[in-house]
């Protein structure tokens, strides 16, 4: 009996897959027999990646693309159909921050991480959308949004505003792709313990300390924690599930006292 849960063979598109969340993603497809293309700005840490995932077995492909250019969105899913002849899903997991209070954050500073976060999903999902619906295939397209996009997010201004407009775009994208078999979800991730958020986010212990206590689970998140999600939202076993938002956050509650 076939596993609903598979992804191999799905051919996988990972964005920002060069570092933590992203790396994580490309790896457990990998590892699941998924071929996968990488795709971020920084090429030394996709060579990286690449070659770590070829060495454990898995396939894998990489591409330098700038989610910002609507062109480059385009070439990026030509050179997946071109390694591996097709395309299944996309993970639009790239992403990028400035701390900031408003009354400081500049118009370029406003541009470029709205740019990056929300213009880049609409770029990357309508040249993946674009390839699935001429191979009359269907396919998953999988958004990393944050709960910042759910419930704000006081001096990131603009990231929140963006992952919120990832979490509308989700639900507009299933609505208007669903009737040529393309699933459309989000997931909305809380405090993930990775090396680029640390010292925006949690810049000393004691912060650190405030938002692991802020979980019902008291810790952080592991970068595999939004990896399995996103294997189980790409599989068959999610073919009903389209237009939803996956909260994974540790729960937003501090644990009751013991």
């Amino acid at each position: 009996m076939k596993n609903p849960f598979s992804v191999e063979g799905k051919v996988t598109i990972v964005t920002g897959g060069g570092t933590g969340i992203g790396e994580s993603i490309a790896k457990e497809f990998a590892a699941r027999g998924a071929p996968v293309l990488i795709a971020s700005r920084k090429v030394e840490n996709l060579e990286r990646v690449r070659d770590e995932i070829r060495h454990a077995g898995g396939k894998c492909e990489m591409t330098p693309v700038d989610v910002r250019d609507a062109e480059q969105c385009d070439k990026m899913v030509a050179e997946a159909v071109k390694q591996f002849g097709r395309v299944d899903v996309l993970i639009n997991n790239h992403g990028a921050s400035i701390t900031t209070p408003t009354l400081n954050l500049s118009p370029n500073g406003w541009r470029a991480v709205v740019g990056i976060n929300l213009d880049g999903v609409f770029f990357c999902s309508k040249s993946a959308a674009r390839q699935l619906i001429e191979q009359k295939s269907g396919g998953s397209i999988i958004n990393i949004s944050s709960t910042a996009g759910v419930h704000g997010s006081p001096t990131m201004l603009p990231y929140g505003a963006a992952k919120a407009g990832v979490i509308n775009l989700t639900v507009s994208h299933a609505g208007e792709w669903g009737s040529k078999g393309i699933r459309v979800n989000c997931i909305a991730p809380g405090p993930i313990d990775t090396e680029g958020a640390a010292p925006r986010v949690w810049p000393n212990p004691k912060v650190k300390e405030m938002v692991a206590r802020s979980r019902a689970l008291g810790r952080f998140g592991r970068v595999e924690e939004i990896a399995f999600p996103c294997l189980f939202l790409a599989s068959e076993a999610a073919s009903y599930i389209t237009g939803a938002l996956l909260i994974v956050d540790g729960g937003d509650a501090p644990r009751a006292a013991e």
